[in-house]
């Protein structure tokens, strides 16, 4: 059986074989399905994005597909950028100028005031069409300055109050374990245990 990721995106192949990689299953990316479907990404949330990915990549397959959406939501901004996290600014955007934007609008908001999560929707369609999906989020603040080299997007300028620092400042051992990403991608593996497609590792 193959799992096909609906991303080109190496770091989430990376996250996602460290997740699911410990059984007989191929992982394999979209690029290295030899898939090229162009997505028109125009739901209104999340859940729906996410879907939308999958669908089309299982219409074009028929195997078992997960697909994710994910982005930056600011409380102070009314949940910006949100959805449109990725085309902030525009899609060739620098994340440096994306960062130093939104470091820029929140210029003088104090610390309770610059909450912020970041959320990730994973959905599946299994080969035979049954369609899931959940939500993982990782809740922290914006900070005031970039830091840190070892996350991507907007890593830089996530402040865990926890660690001390941002989401590009911790090892990505410890961003797997609290990442937004990370627990959603951990609650669907759960779910794909349900339906036969994985051996349940719950020692429980």
């Amino acid at each position: 059986m193959k799992l096909i990721f609906a991303t080109g995106n190496q770091n989430k192949m990376r996250e996602i074989r460290a997740i699911f990689g410990n059984n007989d299953m191929e992982i394999l990316s979209m690029k290295e399905a030899g898939i090229s479907v162009d997505v028109d990404e125009n739901g209104q949330s999340f859940e729906e994005n996410s879907l939308i990915k999958a669908r089309a990549i299982h219409e074009a397959t028929g195997e078992l597909v997960l697909a994710d959406d994910s982005g930056l939501c600011i409380d102070y901004l009314n949940g910006e950028p949100g959805i449109y996290s990725a085309r902030y600014l525009g899609e060739d955007t620098s994340y440096d100028i994306k960062n130093k934007e939104l470091i820029r609008r929140l210029e003088g908001v104090p610390d309770e005031k610059r909450t912020a999560r970041f959320v990730c929707a994973v959905a599946a369609v299994l080969p035979d069409g049954t369609e899931l999906c959940v939500r993982g989020t990782m809740e922290g603040r914006i900070a005031y300055e970039q830091a840190g080299e070892n996350g991507f997007g907007y890593d830089p300028i996530f402040f865990l109050p926890e660690y001390g620092k941002t989401s590009a400042e911790i090892s990505p051992e410890e961003k797997n374990a609290i990442s937004h990403r990370g627990k959603a991608l951990r609650m669907m593996r759960k779910e794909l245990e349900k339906y036969g497609c994985f051996e349940n590792t719950d020692p429980q």
